[in-house]
């Protein structure tokens, strides 16, 4: 389950993403549907359901962790954003959220860091972080979580822990770990351990850096 990087500037990655698609089954398809996403904006819904039919739905050789359906919506989401105000982009990209499948959601989530959204789509992280569906709790944890508040990342990396997401998916991991997430960890690691279980290796590794973490912090104080 590798996550697209999107920590780069917006445009860059959306040119990369172009460059990536000139190989899907119909390329000519996607040229024709972003320029008409420019000239008719009301054509999204439509267009965004039929990419995974039109450009399909395999990795990208020229795109490390995206796969051709993911890339091509978030290049029509991209090709919107030149064409809309920030407020009405957010309805169309929560609208595509909301009316979509699992395939077209995850695309969205995907594609929110290349959007001049600001925060107006973090009630979509929200509903992915509700669902039992990994991979959208995957996609919900990009550069785009940066939005979301310590306490809602911390209950999204935890969730991770319990369904078996990689925390290699959670954005600035180590940046945004802090001590009351060591206490939330400890306290899953005891209750593991308790009922003769243990924590993924990746959990329990992030566990150790943290104590190590908070030990080095006591040491200075004392010292």
């Amino acid at each position: 389950m590798n996550q697209p990087t999107a920590t780069a500037d917006p445009t860059t990655v959306v040119a990369r993403l172009v460059a990536a698609l000139h190989d899907v089954p119909d390329p000519d398809w996607l040229a024709q549907a972003r320029t008409r996403i420019v000239a008719d904006p009301a054509a999204l819904p439509t267009l965004f359901a039929a990419v995974g039919r039109r450009c399909g739905r395999a990795d990208l050789a020229g795109a490390p962790g995206w796969s051709a359906d993911v890339a091509a919506r978030a290049v029509l989401l991209a090709d919107l954003a030149t064409v809309t105000d920030a407020q009405t982009l957010a309805v169309a990209v929560t609208d595509c959220y909301q009316y979509g499948d699992a395939a077209e959601r995850r695309a969205v989530l995907t594609a929110l860091p290349l959007l001049p959204i600001g925060d107006r789509a973090v009630p979509l992280l929200h509903d992915a972080i509700r669902t039992n569906d990994t991979r959208l709790l995957a996609a919900a944890l990009g550069d785009y979580a940066r939005h979301l508040d310590q306490p809602a990342w911390r209950q999204a990396v935890l969730k991770c822990v319990f369904t078996g997401v990689p925390l290699a998916a959670v954005h600035d991991l180590d940046a945004r770990a802090d001590a009351e997430l060591l206490i939330m960890l400890t306290g899953l690691h005891d209750e593991r351990v308790a009922a003769g279980r243990a924590l993924p290796d990746d959990a329990l590794a992030l566990l150790r850096r943290l104590e190590s973490a908070a030990a080095d912090t006591t040491t200075r104080q004392e010292g």
